[in-house]
This record gives structure tokens, C-alpha cells and sequence, in this order.
């Protein structure tokens, strides 16, 4: 009896360790993404401020790597944090964490970790990310985002896209095409970060959390750099 009860123990920790170490690793998710997008726009040559200023949301998915899709882990995952609001003219706010998948991704990665950000530039690109898997150029229209102090001289296909992609790596940042590759609310992840089941819509436009201390980077970057959305009022009726 003692042993059995022994052994029940151990297991009890065990799971208790488990749950604690993954909740961990979401939290470090976070930072990271908090830390690459500071890296990012402090780079003399980055995201355009006026397409950042007209972003609804902004999805940071840190050190994806070739073949590493399904595994678990870090790897093709990060998190996504729109402005809070019902017509996204507020503060950004707390963020959910986001799955991207695909096998096209991979021969563009080279073999090498990859930094993306992207850019969710109206509201219908940010429903539908909230509501369900969506196909990057099929569900939603996307484009490999300009670089540079502003967006002047881009294409019409790129000012008109609802998702503007951005990569860094080996220490080169430039626009890239996600086109066929997908997005999608990461559930069990928000679960582990939040203690509770959460949808993407009730963490990012319900506000039924806070913004946790791990996130705390990235949204005071975020509020400090774009602090006013400044969409077409007429689409964010």
C-alpha cells in the first residue's frame, strides 16, 4: 500500500511538473515575440510606419524552422495581438497564440529559423482569424509586405491585401509570400497560458483576460510605436 501510494505521488508530481514546465514554455512564446518585434522595428530599413499604423492586428511567430510543423514546441508558432475596441481603435491588448502550418513554409525557410511578422491590415482579416483556419491567399488575400519608412510605390496588390508578411533570417529581413500556408487559433496553448479554455475571440475582442506579464514587452512596444490606428475610418465602421 505504501509503495502504490509511493508511486501515486510521483505520478501527481510528475503531471504537476508537466503542465507547469508547458505553461512555461507559452509564457517564453510570448517573450519571444516580444523580443523579435522590438528587433525588428529597430531595423533602419522595416515594416513601414503607416502600414503599422493601419494594422488591426499584428501575429509574431518567432524562430520557425523547416520540417518542424506538428512536432510541438516552439516551432511554427507564436502569438497574435490586436487593438482593443470594438472597431480596433483602442490600446493593443492581451494576446492569443497562433499556429502556422503549411508545407510550402518549409522550402522557403531553407533549413534555417525563421522570424515572421505579420501584418492584418482590416477588419475582415482579423474576423476571420478569430473565427477559424484560414488559408493564406485562398481565405484571406496576402502579400509579401514593402519595406521602408513608408509604403509609397507599393502595389496596388500589396495596399489592398488583407495580410502583409514579413521574415528575418540570418539577419536579413524582407517581405515574403505565405500564400497556401495556414493560421490558426492555437487552443490548447491559450489554455496553458491562461488557466482556463479560451477562444481567440474571447481573449482579443471579448477581453475576458488581462494582458499577462510575459506580453507586457510587446504591448508596450506596440502602444509606444502605434499608439493611434489610423485605417480608413470607413472600414473600421
Amino acid at each position: 500500500m505504501k509503495k502504490f501510494l509511493a508511486c501515486f505521488v510521483v505520478v501527481l508530481l510528475s503531471g504537476v511538473t508537466a503542465f507547469a514546465a508547458n505553461d512555461e514554455r507559452e509564457e517564453d512564446r510570448v517573450k519571444d515575440a516580444g523580443v523579435v518585434m522590438k528587433e525588428i522595428l529597430n531595423i533602419p530599413d522595416d515594416i513601414p510606419q503607416d502600414l503599422l499604423d493601419k494594422a488591426e492586428c499584428v501575429i509574431v511567430l518567432p524562430s520557425v524552422k523547416k520540417g518542424a510543423f506538428g512536432i510541438g514546441g516552439s516551432y511554427g508558432r507564436g502569438v497574435m495581438v490586436c487593438r482593443s475596441g470594438e472597431h480596433y481603435k483602442g490600446k493593443w491588448g492581451a494576446p492569443a497564440l497562433y499556429a502556422l502550418e503549411g508545407v510550402s513554409i518549409g522550402f522557403q525557410l531553407g533549413g534555417e529559423a525563421t522570424d515572421f511578422v505579420l501584418l492584418v491590415m482590416n477588419p475582415k482579416g482579423a474576423e476571420s482569424l478569430l473565427y477559424s483556419k484560414v488559408k493564406l491567399g485562398a481565405d484571406a488575400s496576402a502579400a509579401a509586405g514593402p519595406k521602408g519608412r513608408t509604403a509609397e510605390g507599393a502595389t496596388d496588390i500589396v495596399m489592398s491585401a488583407e495580410i502583409l508578411s514579413y521574415s528575418r533570417s540570418k539577419g536579413l529581413f524582407a517581405g515574403v509570400s505565405l500564400e497556401g500556408s495556414t493560421l490558426r487559433s492555437d487552443g490548447s496553448a491559450n489554455q496553458k497560458l491562461y488557466g482556463k479554455e479560451l477562444t481567440a475571440k474571447e481573449i482579443i475582442r471579448e477581453g475576458k483576460v488581462g494582458i499577462p506579464p510575459c506580453a507586457s514587452e510587446l504591448v508596450t512596444l506596440l502602444d509606444t510605436k502605434s499608439p493611434v490606428n489610423k485605417s480608413d475610418p470607413k472600414s473600421l465602421e
